[in-house]
Parts: C-alpha cells; structure tokens; sequence
C-alpha cells in the first residue's frame, strides 16, 4: 500500500517506545500511516512521536491495567476520530529461572502484561472498531517463536505467549461479523535490546550455551507494515518473520 492509500488510516502500537514496537511504530509512519505509540515510558514514546508530530500521538499506558487501556483509545479517537490498526506489541519476560524457583508475585506480572494486556487490548479494539464508520479494523498480535516452542527455563514467557494463539484465533473468529480481521506474528531473534543477549550466547535445549543469529528489528516493522496494509477481505492469521539461521526447526 502506498502512502496515498494510507493516507488517514490511524495505528496504535503498544510497546512502541523501543524494540519491535519502535520499529513497527517508523514503519507505519513511513508508510502514511497515523500512529498512536503507547507504553509506559514517556520519553521513548515522544521520541518517536517527534519523527511526524503531525501524524503521531505519544499516550503512555499500562497495558496492565483495563482502565489505562481504555483511556489509549479514547485518545486515539479524539485525536484521529477512529482506529484502523491495533498492534498488540507490548509484552515481558522474565531472567532464565528453575520454574520451582519462580516467584507467584513474577509469574502474575507476565500474565498480566501478555495474556491480560493483550485481552484488554482487543477488547478496546473491538469496542472502537465495530461502531465506527466504515466498521472493522485490523489487530495483529505479537506472538513469538515462543508462542510455537519454548526455551528452557521460560514457563511464563511461553505459556503466556500461547495462550496469544488463542486469543488471536478466537479473535480472528468473533471478529468476522464486525469486519474486523486478526493475525499474530511470531518473530524469532529481531535484534533489540531484549534479544541482544543472543549474540553473547544463550542455553540450548540439550544444555549448551551457542551464541544465535539475530536479524534486523527494521524487518519485522516491514512485516507488520506489510500485514497492515492488506484490505479487510485479506488477513495474514499467522506470520513467522525469523532469523535465517536460528535453531528453530531442527533439535537443538
């Protein structure tokens, strides 16, 4: 889609002060869009709003919290009068730890960052998007490689980023009737602050340490660019955007 075709179009992108949001945030920007960027740290948040203060609106968020949601898209609408793109980005980890070993109170702070914010984030959405006129929109989850196999000692992180396949799929169903269309990507090894630590080597499977490929973060924003550009009667329900060479698909 060119910029004349995406021209108006409104995006909001959580988590899109750093990393993959960041990059998906230039993208869309890039592409015409006008972008709402939420999270919780203002100053990033501005910084990439300052790239076309004429299309972008900084809100920080806490995605934790339904309320603070909410407020993210009522912004959204007063400031742009609709939403076309959700880009459900935002998400935690947590340090490599024995699941035995996890505290209660860590393992609800990923829930409640990627099931929990996630929920909040398409329930907004579909509040927004079946009211206004023309009716739908777009949500693309942000799965991960882990959504599909998990890393040893990453219970929370994988279960949660799971259980996104099956919001994205129950979504992608109870949003037909409303035109709204729902997909997830799942992205291996972009290079971001969170994965930098790939590159210094990270456990295997089999219990070695191998340092794993990491590929540009600018690409995965192209993917989601590319995912949102799509007309309403198309819908990517999942893509993998992955390092070339990570060891994903083979044992170890």
């Amino acid at each position: 889609m060119g910029n004349g075709q995406a021209a108006g179009r409104v995006a909001i992108v959580t988590g899109g002060g750093t990393g993959v949001g960041r990059a998906a945030a230039q993208a869309l920007l890039g592409g015409g869009w006008r972008v709402v960027v939420a999270g919780r740290r203002p100053e990033p948040l501005q910084e990439v709003a300052k790239g076309a203060p004429d299309r972008a609106l900084a809100v920080p968020t806490d995605i934790t919290d339904a309320d603070s949601v909410r407020a993210l898209f009522d912004a959204a609408v007063k400031a742009f009068g609709r939403v076309d793109l959700l880009f459900n980005n935002a998400g935690t980890g947590l340090p490599a730890h024995p699941l035995e070993d996890m505290a209660v109170a860590d393992w609800k702070r990923v829930v409640d960052t990627n099931l929990n914010g996630v929920f909040y984030g398409i329930q907004n959405a579909f509040r927004v998007m079946k009211a206004q006129d023309p009716m739908g929109g777009r949500i693309i989850n942000n799965g991960s490689i882990s959504a599909h196999a998990p890393r040893p000692h990453s219970i929370a992180y994988t279960a949660t980023k799971h259980a996104v396949t099956g919001l994205t799929k129950t979504a992608s169903l109870d949003g037909r009737r409303y035109n709204i269309a729902v997909g997830q990507i799942d992205i291996g090894n972009a290079h971001t602050d969170m994965a930098a630590r790939m590159a210094k080597g990270v456990p295997q499977a089999n219990g070695e340490i191998a340092v794993e490929p990491l590929m540009d973060v600018g690409i995965v924003g192209q993917s989601v660019l590319y995912m949102a550009s799509l007309p309403l009667e198309a819908n990517i329900l999942f893509h993998t955007v992955m390092a070339t060479k990570m060891p994903f698909v083979g044992r170890g």
